[in-house]
């Protein structure tokens, strides 16, 4: 399924079925009788479904989309819901479950529509507090009970509350924690190439020197591949291999690319969509710092922090983020990434950015202010 692939000029069987579904979600107007066709009609309805659900708007049907439209068309009700190992159930009826849970106080971890242990462990204990059968399962009883009840949470989001709460107790300082670095692509997988560059060795070098720097401040860190001609791990593998070592934090390292040679520039991504009440608030938190520092100590155009869907930012527990550092395409941009010193800012940037998650705001630093000197002494 990796490899599937519909766009514009595409017919048959599949395109109606994906045009079936973007007229169930409203976003097509597709009751007159025609051929199974992706016309510009179904091109602009599949962009506006991928930016509304925080895909990357192409306008192309890969599998992440299709994916994400079958879980679309879930209610909550169609069908029983319960934890299912290695093959957990994912659509928005799992997120109008975990949001309506965390409402009434049950802590299902991050609202992200894929049911977990967590959301499983959760129901549970809604069920016992209830007087149902403590299955697990979200049969026509535990509806209608979810239903009946108030919301008992107010003041803010409350997988949010908990999120920051736990950052509290975690401390201030960096000896102990956990950081999981991933650099992008790798082995076979190169990603971008451009000006005499590829992207899968400019983020070996920048992860190498993240994890260089971290080490010496005492944090416990892991990447999620070397730089073996294998190792190429999907974004599935490199999710599990993080949530698998306990990581406090996940910064996935990519460049990107653009058939414009003008477009240039650094963003940063967290988990979160235009769907209320999906974006981790550490990982919004975390993404909003590493760009901010990235932009105070280079010369890179600011393209800001943005919510996304896509699967490793997803699927991890803790606050993840990825930074896309330049374009590898623009001149100016690919002579900063060829540059050894310019990396060696861009790791000082993110480490610094890493310990600021953990500061109180009264003892945080100004944008740009802090050295890693400051932490290696403090």
């Amino acid at each position: 399924m990796t490899s599937l692939r519909y766009q514009l000029g595409d017919t048959g069987p599949a395109i109606a079925e994906i045009r079936s579904k973007l007229t169930q979600l409203g976003l097509l107007d597709d009751t007159a009788p025609g051929p199974s066709t992706f016309d510009e009609d179904v091109a602009q309805a599949v962009r506006q479904f991928q930016q509304e659900r925080g895909l990357t708007a192409t306008g192309v049907v890969d599998a992440t989309t299709y994916r994400v439209l079958d879980e679309a068309r879930w209610r909550l009700g169609d069908r029983l819901l319960s934890y299912v190992v290695g093959n957990p159930q994912a659509g928005d009826d799992v997120i109008a479950l975990q949001r309506r849970l965390s409402e009434l106080g049950f802590d299902v971890g991050r609202v992200d529509g894929v049911f977990g242990s967590r959301t499983g462990d959760a129901l549970r204990e809604f069920q016992r507090n209830i007087g149902l059968p403590a299955d697990g399962t979200c049969g026509p009883s535990t509806f209608k009970s979810l239903g009946r009840l108030a919301p008992i949470v107010t003041g803010g989001r409350p997988e949010s509350l908990r999120a920051v709460e736990a950052l509290r107790q975690a401390g201030k300082r960096l000896p102990g924690k956990v950081v999981v670095i991933d650099p992008g692509h790798g082995g076979p997988d190169r990603g971008h190439r451009a000006n005499g560059l590829d992207e899968a060795a400019v983020v070996e070098d920048l992860a190498a020197r993240i994890e260089g720097r971290l080490t010496a401040t005492g944090v416990q860190t892991y990447l999620t591949r070397g730089p073996g001609a294998d190792a190429s791990p999907s974004e599935a593998e490199r999710a599990t291999f993080a949530n698998d070592s306990g990581a406090n934090l996940l910064i996935s390292l990519h460049v990107d690319s653009h058939p414009n040679t003008d477009a240039a520039g650094v963003a940063t991504y967290f988990y979160g969509s235009r769907e209320p009440g999906t974006a981790s608030a550490i990982g919004e938190q975390f993404a909003g710092l590493v760009q901010r520092e990235i932009v105070a100590r280079t010369d890179l155009v600011d393209c800001r922090a943005h919510p996304k869907t896509w699967d490793l930012l997803r699927h991890t527990r803790m606050a993840a983020v990825r930074v896309e550092l330049g374009y590898i395409t623009n001149d100016g941009d690919a002579a900063r990434l060829a540059d050894p010193d310019f990396r060696d800012v861009v790791a000082e940037a993110i480490v610094v950015a890493i310990q600021r998650v953990y500061l109180p705001s009264g003892e945080d630093a100004a944008t740009g202010a802090l050295r890693f000197h400051d932490l290696a002494t403090g």
